[in-house]
């Protein structure tokens, strides 16, 4: 997630069995076969860079999207005229598939940092999943998936407080990094302050005061973009709300 991160072009051209993100992406679970397959409808296009655009909202649905390297925003209008930011997709993840129902894209997917992005054809991958039952299953088993983080967000902007909101999305991203064979505890933010508290629902003020009290307590260390997880536990309990318990103790002793 380094935003030093150099990509060439021979870096996105690797083919579907040769990629390392096999275990997340699509081909998981395919026989080598099927791989085959499906790397021949695969798209590889040349790196994009921070500002581009995957898809606007209101773009008609053509293809699904996935995030080889680098980092993507998708995000939608808001009510006072701005935008809501509904997600930050990292290497291995789809991009999408909200899209299929409608045939239209309802929100838009924005590039981070220098991205390479490897793109589906969406009545392609159709009639190839119509023939491959384990690409089939993968596909019910993505948008089981794309359910599920719904449901996680909603549960935590509904329960959540702003320090609990904040250490659960730096876990998510820990946890998500870590499952990717980065380092879970050290790496850069390719989203900024504004746009992690838009996110979470949280005013920009909150996050850059929460980023400094974590840092005071030794939960992390902070220099702008680059971020040190130093207390994972304490992280995972604040999420599970004993956070507040423990700051009134601090505040009492």
């Amino acid at each position: 997630m380094s935003q030093f991160k150099v990509i060439s072009l021979e870096s996105i051209r690797v083919a579907c069995k040769n990629c390392t993100l096999t275990s997340l992406c699509l081909p998981m679970g395919l026989s080598p076969e099927d791989v085959e397959r499906l790397d021949e409808i695969v798209k590889r296009a040349r790196p994009l860079h921070r500002g581009d655009y995957l898809f606007r909202e209101g773009d008609r649905f053509r293809a699904l999207y996935v995030v080889k390297t680098g980092s993507v925003k998708t995000f939608a209008p808001s009510s006072e005229g701005g935008e809501q930011v509904l997600g930050f997709h990292l290497p291995g993840e789809i991009i999408g598939l909200d899209a299929i129902d409608k045939d239209v894209h309802a929100c838009s997917a924005k590039i981070l940092e220098t991205s390479a992005i490897c793109e589906i054809p969406f009545t392609r991958l159709e009639d190839l999943t119509a023939t491959t039952p384990s690409l089939q299953h993968q596909m019910y088993r993505l948008l089981s998936k794309e359910i599920g983080q719904d449901t996680d967000m909603l549960l935590l902007l509904g329960k959540k407080n702003a320090e609990e909101r904040l250490a659960a999305f730096l876990l998510s991203l820990s946890q998500r990094l870590h499952k990717r064979g980065l380092s879970p505890s050290d790496f850069y933010l390719s989203m900024s302050r504004h746009e992690i508290g838009n996110y979470l629902g949280l005013a920009v003020e909150t996050v850059s005061r929460l980023f400094t009290r974590f840092q005071e307590d030794g939960l992390m260390c902070v220099d702008r973009k680059h971020i040190q997880l130093l207390n994972l536990p304490a992280l995972e309990s604040l999420v599970g709300g004993s956070g507040q318990g423990r700051r009134q103790q601090q505040q009492q002793t």
